[in-house]
Order: structure tokens, then sequence, then C-alpha cells
């Protein structure tokens, strides 16, 4: 019997398929074969009048694999469909079994939390169907992100010239556009501390209270005055211990990876999902191919009961009975979503140290890290003894605190990644006068709050239930993009055309581009997954609610003049202005269209070759950016742009001009590639 079976990832390809017999064939969809067409009412490839109806083309450039997979289904006996198992994954498999016309008696959905031998194999074993209602809720948010994507973008550009807006991404730059006007309007206020410092024994002591209520020192004056009240003298009032326990925190999942791996070793959320992304698919170790992390894409902290068995063992073998610990109850949130279970490494028995030499330096830290945290999760909590020492001086309460370890706990494998510095404090008695050396006082200012860090925003995002933590990276890295955040010390800080945007969106979309109704539109997508709410329902609400807005926007929305260089046309003597085109800024006249002049000196004019689409010719040009792209000299009028350079040669199949792509000439229509 023939199999065949289809993962969306060669390198998942390439592991899995060492995994089965002869009678397996293991190939890759390298993601998604199909999506929306940009066709119909505003180009989005939905026919909104008819139930909103997705209109679906294959993806561009993937037509010699859809005929390749078709064969291979053709010569199959039995299809299994083993995309990743969340939503998106579920889409994958239908999109395949849709467009390679795959009848329902011959495939099956085959899921799996981890890419090993074993569950591999029993998936095989215990396949099942393509869930329906998971399809239809990504398909949902696909249609949804499509509309606001499409519509806001348009207005944007047309009116302001900013690049695009969504639904995530557009609440993400809020956020951080807010935390900027609070530090703008924050008014920092003056308060002063006052410190007792002793030298026999040494410790310091900070005052805390007057007359047993807090107090707040607000100046210099009453700084002073409470100086002169205190004596040299400071009795110790009382002594207090008390053991603590500090408990380790649950392993990870999506959002919470990003966040540790961008603190302890300065990842971004991408880096972070990439390498994790390598981790799972699998790595060639000395005798195996395995994947050393369970899927990267999770919401739930729940670990599987073997897993935990053998945590327990080896925390047991290695550290001793003491430091076994307990395991956590699934961590429960408004919006779990395909909770499977947390990530892990695939084999606790794989240690960090023994695959070090197999990974990049990068994969190691990473692994190591989720190594760790799992393990901890699964240890006993640390034990402190926290001392708390009070001393009086004519009514003035002044305080000491440390802490010394007592057990380590969790923290004997996971301290690197935890602060837990002891403060041994030196011998004092309860009833004792200890003198001071010196009383100083100290100003401060409050501080404003501090701008979102990456995983400060991405732990904002996730305590507000926007977005999923397996878009943040994405929704991060577009807002970097699109030119609307800068960096300034690790931080985020909104640019000038993002401040704009966010406004914009604001004044027109305020009921709809904001936390509340991005959360719960959230909250729909999952309800729709569960089979409680109908997809197009959801999205003729949604529609009846935002299209309204947009045509409002459209007229009503002022429409922000192009920056003027300070120079005129040489043809018509108008301004000449900044415009933002596809390929980014260029200098034009402002009297467009009447006078269509483009000032030639922004380009480097490098000429291919004629103009396939008209009497031009073809120059090399930059983005503002400095990436290549290959446009007609006759632009505006001539809309002809290439990122591959065009050849001065027909493709002997179809006739059209071929390109040079990557390392190999091909044609610009057909799948025509020309060999060496």
């Amino acid at each position: 019997m023939k199999n065949l079976v289809i993962v969306e990832s060669p390198s998942k390809s390439k592991t899995i398929g060492k995994y089965l017999g002869d009678n397996y064939k293991v190939v890759s969809s390298v993601g998604h074969i199909r999506d929306l067409a940009t066709s119909g009412k505003y180009g989005l490839g939905v026919d909104i009048e008819n139930g909103f109806t997705p209109n679906y083309t294959n993806v561009k450039g993937k037509t010699k694999l859809i005929r390749e997979l078709k064969k291979d289904v053709k010569d199959s006996d039995m299809i299994y469909l083993a995309s990743d198992p969340d939503r998106e994954g579920e889409a994958i498999a239908w999109h395949l079994k849709d467009t390679l016309g795959i009848d329902e008696e011959k495939y099956k959905r085959i899921l799996f939390n981890e890419i090993t031998h074993d569950k591999v194999l029993e998936a095989i074993e215990h396949p099942t169907v393509i869930d329906e209602k998971m399809v239809r809720s990504q398909e949902t948010r696909r249609i949804l992100d499509r509309i606001i994507g499409f519509r806001l973008s348009k207005l944007l550009q047309s009116k302001i010239g900013a690049k695009s807006a969504g639904r995530v991404q557009s609440v993400a730059l809020k956020l951080i556009v807010d935390r900027e006007r609070e530090i703008e309007a924050f008014q920092k206020e003056e308060y002063w501390t006052i410190d007792a410092k002793f030298i026999d024994p040494e410790f310091e002591a900070d005052l805390f209270k007057y007359q047993e209520k807090d107090i707040e020192i607000k100046n210099e004056e009453e700084a002073d005055l409470i100086l002169k009240q205190l004596g040299e003298q400071f009795v110790v009032e009382s002594i207090t211990k008390k053991k603590q326990s500090k408990n380790s925190k649950y392993p990870f999942i999506t959002s919470t990876l990003q966040q540790e791996a961008s603190t302890k070793l300065g990842f971004s959320a991408k880096k972070t999902m990439s390498i994790a992304q390598k981790l799972y698919e699998g790595v060639d170790l000395l005798n195996e191919t395995v994947g050393l992390i369970t899927y990267m894409r999770t919401d739930s902290t729940r670990l599987s009961d073997d897993y935990t068995k053998s945590a327990f063992a080896y925390i047991d073998a290695n550290y001793g009975k003491d430091y076994i610990g307990y395991i956590k109850q699934s961590k429960k949130t408004e919006n779990v979503q395909d909770a499977h279970e947390a990530i892990r490494p695939t084999s606790v028995n794989r240690t960090p140290e023994s695959v070090e030499e197999y990974l990049s330096k990068d994969e190691y830290k990473l692994y190591r890290l989720i190594y760790m945290r799992t393990l901890a999760s699964l240890m006993k909590a640390a034990t402190v003894d926290k001392t708390t020492i009070i001393l009086d001086n004519h009514d003035y309460k002044f305080k000491v605190t440390g802490q010394v370890l007592i057990f380590s706990g969790y923290l004997k494998v996971y301290s690197e990644y935890e602060s837990s510095e002891d403060k041994i404090l030196p011998e004092i008695i309860e009833g004792n006068t200890y003198v001071s050396k010196e009383v100083v006082k100290e100003q401060h200012f409050t501080k404003p709050p501090s701008r979102y860090s990456e995983a400060k925003l991405i732990k904002e995002m996730e305590d507000l239930g926007i977005g999923r933590p397996s878009t943040y990276a994405k929704t991060i890295d577009t807002l970097k993009e699109r030119n609307y955040v800068e960096l300034i010390e690790k931080k985020f800080a909104p640019t000038e055309i993002g401040v704009e945007t966010t406004d914009k969106l604001q004044e027109f979309f305020s009921d709809l581009i904001n936390v509340k109704y991005t959360a719960d539109m959230e909250d729909d997508l999952d309800k729709i997954a569960e089979g409680d709410l109908v997809w197009n329902k959801v999205l003729q609400e949604f529609y009846d609610l935002f299209e309204p807005r947009v045509l409002n926007a459209f007229d009503a929305m002022e429409k922000k003049a192009p920056q003027e260089t300070g120079e005129v046309c040489p043809e018509c003597g108008n301004p000449l202005v900044i415009r933002n085109g596809r390929y980014g800024a260029f200098t034009a006249c402002s009297n467009y269209p009447e006078c269509k002049y483009i000032k030639k000196e922004d380009v480097e004019q490098i000429e291919v070759m004629p103009c396939p689409l008209c009497d031009g010719t073809i120059i090399e040009k930059k983005t503002r950016k400095g990436k290549v792209f290959y446009g007609c000299d006759h632009y505006p009028k001539c809309k002809f742009a290439s990122w591959d350079k065009p050849l001065e040669e027909n493709c002997t199949e179809c006739g059209n001009y071929l390109v040079e792509h990557k390392d190999k000439i091909k044609c610009s229509k057909c799948d025509y590639s020309k060999e060496d």
C-alpha cells in the first residue's frame, strides 16, 4: 500500500521521513498553498453580498508544487495530512484536501505535538478528520484581517501616506502611542529618603514610619526637620523571622517564552520563534534526527503524564527526593487556544549539555532555557528565612530587611535565570541600642511609566487578550517595518507617522480599533472554533459596523499635503514634493496628474533593457532602505516594476521575458526555468 504524508515544512518532512518505512512518502506543502484572491469588491477576495464566501487562489509561485502534489496524491492509496496541531495547521490541511481533490475516504488527519519517532507512529495509528469548526475560525480571522487591512490601509495611504493598518497591529501601536503620551504628560514629584548607617555591626536602616504611620518626605525642609529630631541612638524594637516559600513558575507557553528569551537572552520575538521552530522540526544528533521540543505555538501550561513521570525520576536521580515538586494545575486563561501541552523538551534525558555540540550557540541557549524552565516547574519551592528588624529613634521607625536561602528547591537548576541574592544581616539583638555612624538624607523624583520593551509589550498584549501569542512576533515586526515605531534604548517609541496613524484611526474608528473590541473578537473566534457562533454572522455584524465608518472616513478625513522640497518643477514651475510609491519615496511635481515630472536624480539610472510594456527603458532603482528593484523610466505613466532583474531574452515556452531569480534564470510568467 502506498501512503503519502503531507506536512507544511521541508525540515519537518525530512525528520518524519526517517521514521516511516518504504511504504510512506513524506512531502511538504511549504506552508499554505492557497490564500484569498485580490479580486472582487475592493480586491478583498470575498463575496460580501453572498454570505462572505471566500474566493481562494493558489499562492503565487506554487503552481509547479501543486502539480507535483496532485501527482503524488493520484499515485497513493492513502493520504495523511500532518500539518501543525492548531487552527492554522487545520486550515492548511483543509486547503490541501480541497485543492488536491482528495476523496473523503482516501485521507486521514494526523496530529502530533512533538516530532519524535514514537509520537509520529502513534499519530499514524490514531488518525482523525479535519475539524471544520477550527477551519471556519481560521477562515473568519483571515477574512477579518483582509477586510480591515485592505480597507484601512487604502484609506491611510490615500489620506496621510501611512503604509498599513490592521486589526491587531493598530491596537498594539495605540498601546505604544498611549504610553508615550503618559510619559509626556507625567509631572515629576520630589521626595526625600532618610537612611541611618551603622558601623558596629555594619548595616543600614531606612526610615519608613513616624508614630506607626507611613511617612512621606516631600522636600528638603521636611527632611532637615526630621534630622534635627533624631539622636545617635537607635533601639531595636522588634526582630521578626519568617520562613517564606518561593514557587517555581509554570512551564513556557508561546508568550512567556518570547518574554523570557527577550529579557534573559536578548532575543527578539521573531528570532525566538525562528529558533524554536528549528528545535521543534528536528535536529540531527549522533544516531537520530529528532525534534528537541514540543510544538511552540501553545497557550497551555499542561505537561503530559509520561513526561512528568520521567522528569520526577530524573529529579530524584540527580538531585534527590527532597527536590521533587508537584504537578501544577494547568493555568487557565480566558483565551486559551488549541491547548495541547506547554513548550517542553521531548525527553528529559536529552540534557542541554548532551546536545550542545549539535546546536548553534543561539539554539543551545534557547533549548537550555526551555529545558531548565520545564524541569524547574516540577521541582519544590525554594525556602528563604526572611528577617525584618525595626529600630526606634524618638518615635521615628527605621527598617532593615534581609533573607537567607535555606533550601534551594527549583533554584538548583533555574538560579541563573532569576535574581535571588541573599542579604545576610549581622547579629542584631532585640532591645539593644545601636549608635549610628551617620544619618543621611537623599533627594529623589518620581519617574514616569517606562516605554514598552518587546517583552513588556508582549505581556501587555497577552494580559489584554489582543491577538494570539503566535502572531505577536509578526505584529511587532510589522510595526518596525512600517516605520511606526523606533527603538530607543531597546524600548519602543512611536514615530511621527505612527502617532498620526493612531490619531486618525481613533478619530474615525475609536469603537473598533481598541483593546476591548479586539479582545471580544478573539473570544468570538474561539466560539466559532467551539461551534457556539456562526462564522458569517460574526462577519456580517462586524461589517455592518465597520463599512459605514470607512465610507465616512474616505469623505471626511482630511488629506495630508505632501512635503515640499523647496525646489520647483523645471517643466511647469510648481513646487516639487516628496511622494511615497510602492518602492519608497521619490521627488515629483505637486501638479500631478497635469504634470508628470519626476526628479531623475533620485534614482541610480543603470539601464537594463527596453521596457516590455512601453517604449521606455528598464532601469535599476533603489528603495529608501537601499533594496534594488527594476522599474520603467516612464513611471508613473508606466507601472512596470520587478524585484528580479529582467533580461533581453524571451521564454521558449510562452514568449515572455526571462529574469534572474536568485541563482537561476526563469520565466517572468510561467514555470519555465533555463538550465545552466
